[in-house]
């Protein structure tokens, strides 16, 4: 097969399938996809049927990204006449009094909302009696408060995968898969070559979204970037009240209290979906698992029947995520100082909503080494990445 090609982005997943997309309507045929795993597959954090997309961010420099990603949605949607995004509307819950908030920072209703305000997005701010009753789904308490906004819903992040990896081949995009990378070898500033099982490729540019996996590819350039790995979890509860818990009558939410917790009406399975953000122990490729966290299923369990009862079921399956997480929880979408015909984006396994903006980032920086999009805040340049004694902060 062909051994030469402008870019080359390696890692189908989520952010990477998006990035090719994008990359097609630019490249063509001289665009290859690679990825060591087959496609669709598990290994990774961009499985499973949903994933929440918000305008309702705590941050403006997520609040400024989320815009341009939903539009990016919908540009695919129209493309391919698959349905991906889901409108449902989304609260954000906070219970008072339970949390150390010398580490939550702005993730708090008042950082929502202060947000929200900067950025002319719309919301409603409901007391807990207010949300029972406009969902009675719901049971929460009276040291809780929510903020809605109509805007939120989920993506189907499988298909989404999918759909992009799809629309890249039919405008000529090679795609590899059962290939794993064993080297990232720049050369000079101007091109790479990229070492694999089936042999070397060459390239001008090269887009890297590996997650985990990204310093071994990195090892024979000198590049270690300080990314970590989680073992996340979601369950799947086999609610009776489907009606009432389906995407037009049960909102996506998020809870913020001594746990930070979030969930789905039913979609994909015959059952509602809840997580728990960075709550899994650190692991590598090597050591995670797929077996569930009964101590999480359990929390999950006991959440669902206190607060969102109607929602709650027998457990039908839990299924488990590797997550990479940066040092400071942000995203990377950058390129690399050393070589900059490499672009690198680490967005832990809260980056799928942005899927689309990312990857347009990446076909700006992978041809033009620079882009207009809202990427500034995610450089490589920051302490988290530049500063050896930064540490590591931990938003729960």
């Amino acid at each position: 097969m062909k051994t030469t090609f402008d870019t080359i982005v390696i890692g189908l997943g989520g952010l990477g399938a998006a990035a090719l997309y994008w990359l097609s309507r630019e490249l063509g045929a001289d665009l290859l996809g690679i990825e060591q795993f087959e496609i669709g597959h598990t290994q990774g954090s961009s499985q499973d049927h949903s994933r929440i997309i918000r305008l309702a961010q705590h941050q403006d420099i997520y609040t400024d990204l989320a815009r341009p990603a939903y539009a990016a949605w919908y540009e695919v949607e129209a493309e391919s006449d698959v349905k991906l995004v889901h409108i449902t509307g989304g609260l954000v819950i906070e219970e008072f009094g339970v949390r150390d908030t010398s580490r939550v920072g702005t993730r708090d209703l008042n950082g929502y909302r202060n947000a929200m305000t900067r950025r002319g997005i719309p919301f409603e701010a409901l007391s807990a009696a207010e949300v029972n009753r406009r969902w009675p789904q719901f049971a929460l308490k009276d040291n809780q408060a929510a903020v809605y906004q109509p805007d939120s819903g989920f993506v189907d992040a499988g298909k989404g995968v999918l759909t992009h990896l799809a629309l890249a081949r039919a405008r000529g995009a090679t795609l590899l898969d059962r290939t794993p990378v064993r080297a990232v070898a720049p050369r000079g500033q101007g091109s790479v070559d990229v070492e694999t099982a089936q042999g070397v490729f060459h390239a001008r540019a090269v887009v890297m979204a590996t997650g985990i996996w990204t310093n071994r590819m990195l090892a024979r350039a000198g590049v270690q970037l300080p990314l970590y790995g989680t073992q996340e979890q979601v369950t799947y509860f086999a609610t009776p009240h489907l009606k009432e818990c389906s995407p037009r009558h049960f909102p996506v939410w998020m809870f913020h209290g001594a746990h930070s917790f979030y969930g789905f009406p039913v979609y994909g399975e015959l059952a509602t979906k809840m997580g728990q953000h960075l709550a899994g122990p650190e692991v590598t490729p090597e050591t995670r698992t797929f077996d569930p966290d009964p101590v999480r299923e359990a929390r999950y369990s006991d959440f669902l029947r206190a607060h969102i009862p109607r929602a709650y079921g027998p457990i039908l399956l839990t299924k488990t995520c590797l997550y990479h997480n940066t040092p400071d929880q942000d995203f990377v979408i950058d390129t690399l100082p050393e070589y900059p015909q490499i672009a690198v984006t680490a967005a832990g396994g809260q980056g799928y909503k942005f899927a689309g903006v990312i990857g347009q980032a990446l076909r700006d920086l992978a041809l033009h080494r620079r882009s207009d999009l809202p990427i500034a805040p995610f450089t490589l340049r920051r302490p988290a990445f530049t500063d050896p004694n930064f540490g590591r902060i931990v938003h729960h």
